[in-house]
């Protein structure tokens, strides 16, 4: 019995492999993460006790396929407002601005300064997004609230508020990018 579930595996990958590579390639950036949420489908498949019993292996690999990208999303770390810094990925070139922030400025003035003028540049760059991204963006950041529930409140798809995000954030980081290169002194 195992050496027939070990020839279904083998048939089910030799049938689906590439297709199901392209379709998660199509859905995600990195070639990386497409590679890995195969996997994880591939497992998954492996862990079944008896795929003979799939009726129909195509609709069950995307299904699980789907799942497996909309759970990569959600592991994602939401872009926040520290994510806003381009450039240098590593997490201390975020941490001055969010340090400014949230830093106590009633004994510094040049810091309440600049506090006030981060915070009304914000405001304009938000203004200058379209009104779905705005909202979006001020759900998940101000108001916390999961890019799902927020897909469930606006009666529209989970993709369609990741990208409605993605576009905010991108917006918010040119514009605001001058304001952290002040800040690198």
């Amino acid at each position: 019995m195992a050496e027939k579930n070990s020839r279904s595996f083998t048939n089910i990958v030799k049938t689906y492999g590439s297709q199901l590579l392209r379709f998660v390639k199509g859905k995600v950036k990195k070639n990386e993460d497409a590679e890995d949420i195969l996997q994880e489908v591939w497992y998954q498949l492996s862990r079944l006790t008896n795929m003979d019993e799939l009726e129909n292996a195509g609709a069950w690999l995307y299904a699980v396929t789907r799942n497996k990208i909309t759970d990569s999303y959600r592991k994602k770390k939401n872009e926040s407002l520290e994510g806003l810094i381009e450039g240098n990925e590593d997490e201390d070139a975020s941490l001055p601005i969010r340090q400014y922030l949230l830093a106590d400025d009633s004994n510094n003035p040049e810091l309440k300064l600049f506090k006030d003028i981060f915070w009304d540049e914000l405001m304009k760059a938000l203004d200058e997004l379209p009104e779905k991204q705005r909202r979006v963006f001020m759900l998940n950041e101000i108001e916390e609230k999961t890019l799902q529930e927020i897909a469930d409140m606006e009666d529209e798809n989970l993709k369609t508020i990741i990208s409605r995000k993605g576009y905010a954030v991108k917006h918010l980081r040119l514009r605001l990018r001058s304001l952290y290169e002040e800040l690198k002194f």
